[in-house]
């Protein structure tokens, strides 16, 4: 296995601690064979200021976890939040950088209108934040949840379609740019490739990245197929079988910076009856992830790119 630093990865712990914590969570990374995490924001309740931070790194350091332990804080469209959040990530090594939910996903922490993400990107540029703005790119108007039934699983990818994340990432792309934004814009678990190559051609003129999950590159709807189905329901959903098979091909040519898990633990109950939550448990899916990934044509330089050097050098904060 080789080293692994994951940017991905919802801790739970706090009012959630029922479905994992951070010491479960830092337990399977290691087993895992993963050396650093950056645990999301969209926690009960959310980590958006300097409070919330110091009382999450506190339940880090008393379990013991906190070597390779590090956090984001959420991004709202309040400017004194905003402000305080580019303090932190300037100021606590630990703050690996800011993440904004452009789209409902679990949580109440996105920012959906357009002119509620334009004020962000305007205020953050304003403050000069040059540090790594992670994106959860989903837009809300392009849904289209009348489609989904929870008899179907595999209808998520119709409810949450590929063109509500393109379009996604080409606002997020151009908010940035108009605003003169001179932050590091990572967009996070990427699964259509028409948003890679968005992105792609974006790198000529900004700082940006993106990363797959392994449920994105090693799943898709096929595995949705049946009440079971549910167990795979995510944000953004999975996608059909030669989108998925694009993904991997794109990850090996370098059109993918990274791997990131997006590991989401909810309770069995949660997931197959309502709320049908949205999120799954991929931390542990890296050990068949390498094997996945070398039969398609992977050298380990490039396993070691995707999963260690390519997240240190955009996540520069982690020292493990």
């Amino acid at each position: 296995m080789p080293r692994i630093a994951d940017p991905h990865v919802h801790c739970r712990d706090g009012i959630q601690a029922y479905k994992a914590t951070i010491e479960s969570t830092t337990e399977l990374a290691r087993r895992s064979g993963v050396v650093a995490i950056i645990d999301m924001p969209n926690t009960d309740p959310p980590i958006i200021d300097a409070a919330r931070v110091a009382e999450r790194l506190k339940l880090a350091e008393d379990s013991g976890s906190i070597n390779g332990y590090y956090l984001y804080v959420g991004a709202t469209a309040d400017k004194a939040q905003l402000a305080e959040a580019v303090w932190l990530v300037e100021t606590n090594q630990k703050v690996a950088g800011m993440k904004l939910y452009a789209g409902k996903s679990v949580g109440d922490l996105e920012v959906s209108e357009p002119d509620a993400q334009k004020m962000v990107y305007e205020t953050l540029a304003r403050l000069r934040y040059r540090g790594v703005l992670v994106v959860h790119c989903e837009k809300e108007s392009l849904f289209r949840m009348e489609l989904w039934d929870p008899k179907t699983p595999m209808t998520w990818n119709l409810a949450r379609p590929p063109e509500a994340e393109v379009e996604s990432v080409k606002d997020q792309i151009r908010m940035a740019r108009d605003s003169g934004l001179e932050a590091h814009i990572h967009i996070a678990h990427i699964s259509v490739p028409q948003s890679v190559m968005v992105v792609d051609k974006a790198r000529s003129a900004m700082r940006i990245s993106c990363g797959a999950t392994p449920h994105h590159l090693m799943l898709s709807t096929a595995d949705m197929q049946g009440p079971a189905g549910l167990m795979h329901k995510v944000n953004p959903p999975l996608r059909s079988p030669a989108e998925s098979d694009e993904l991997v091909r794109l990850l090996r040519e370098g059109k993918i910076d990274m791997v990131e898990s997006d590991h989401a633990p909810h309770t069995q109950e949660e997931k197959m009856r309502e709320p049908y939550m949205s999120g799954i448990p991929s931390l542990q899916l890296y050990p068949a992830l390498m094997p996945y990934l070398s039969k398609r044509g992977f050298t380990d330089k490039r396993i070691e790119e995707i999963t260690y050097n390519n997240v240190k050098r955009v996540f520069d904060k982690i020292v493990e």
